[in-house]
């Protein structure tokens, strides 16, 4: 079907505002974007872009036939992926999304596990810290840490990702313990870094109040790892998620402090598993599914260790 690559094409250049982008994200010249665009236009006999200097834009016509393409492409990719799920077996490349460290520590080593279960199965982990487009990036099933799931997918909530403030013995005993949550904004405290550039926690009491309190530190990361590492040499406090945390807590490396609030990060408070609405039926992501709730029901197995708090 030649036709469904120039489909495609305009598609994409559509989405990435010019043939030379589309080029790129397509891995083809810009010269095979170009005469996809041009056999489009011969065939319908209208011009399907405007051409200038800056930037492309659609022709009324051309608005109309990408409203028509997106649906048709995405009704064909769903036709596709019901058609080679035929059946009850798992099979085929399941790929999957996740956190690099979440990502690492959890669901790497279940890869293993389903792939000896389900011997027609393969899967494909891809690790991020980015926010991915399920669609454009062929995943199966995305595990994320949001507020608020996107709406063109299904998502299911999968488990509570409890977070601590935490420091290690040594700098307490140096630094003191913070008596309050307002002294908090004495200490060096290490948060995620954000676009926004702001840096204050959040924190839940037993009767649903937010206290909200503006801390800093003098060196930042995009890498919760970074974060854990600088806490655990000793040069400030954090507030970690207890499945990265829950081993130096159990050992007495780090401590806990403020055990009546719940630390609330700025991506949320639950995982949610997501994927497209055309994959809810699809054999390969339901028994994922599956042990994916095996393992996070009752509770997650970073629970079952007995955290070390401030006495």
């Amino acid at each position: 079907m030649t036709w469904l690559s120039s489909w495609e094409s305009f598609i994409k250049v559509v989405e990435a505002g010019s043939m030379a982008a589309a080029a790129r994200r397509l891995d083809c010249t810009r010269a095979q974007i170009s005469k996809q665009i041009a056999e489009l236009e011969r065939a319908f006999g209208v011009r399907l872009f405007e051409r200038s200097t800056r930037k492309l834009s659609l022709t009324p016509s051309g608005e109309v036939f990408h409203q028509h393409a997106r649906r048709a492409l995405e009704a064909i990719q769903s036709t596709e992926v019901a058609v080679k799920n035929l059946g009850d077996a798992p099979r085929g490349v399941l790929r999957i999304s996740a956190s690099i460290t979440f990502g690492r520590m959890y669901i790497a080593p279940l890869l293993p596990k389903i792939v000896e279960k389900y011997p027609e199965l393969s899967c494909e982990l891809v690790l991020t810290d980015e926010l991915i487009d399920l669609v454009e990036d062929n995943i199966d099933l995305a595990l994320r840490l949001t507020k608020s799931p996107p709406e063109d997918t299904v998502a299911k909530k999968l488990v509570h990702m409890k977070r601590v403030i935490c420091g290690t013995p040594a700098y307490f005993a140096r630094h003191g313990k913070p008596a309050t949550p307002h002294d908090l904004t004495q200490h060096q405290c290490f948060s995620f870094m954000l676009n926004d550039g702001s840096q204050i926690w959040r924190l839940i009491d037993r009767n649903g109040e937010e206290i909200n309190v503006p801390v800093s530190s003098k060196f930042h990361f995009n890498n919760v790892d970074c974060i854990l590492d600088a806490v655990l040499a000793g040069h400030g406090l954090a507030m970690i998620p207890t499945y990265l945390c829950g081993p130096a807590l159990a050992r007495g490396t780090l401590k806990s402090i403020f055990d009546d609030l719940e630390p609330v990060s700025s991506f949320g408070r639950y995982l949610y598993a997501c994927y497209t609405p055309n994959r809810v039926r699809v054999p390969k992501v339901r028994v994922f599914l599956a042990e994916l709730e095996n393992i996070f029901t009752p509770a997650p197995p970073w629970e079952n260790q007995a955290p070390a708090s401030f006495s």
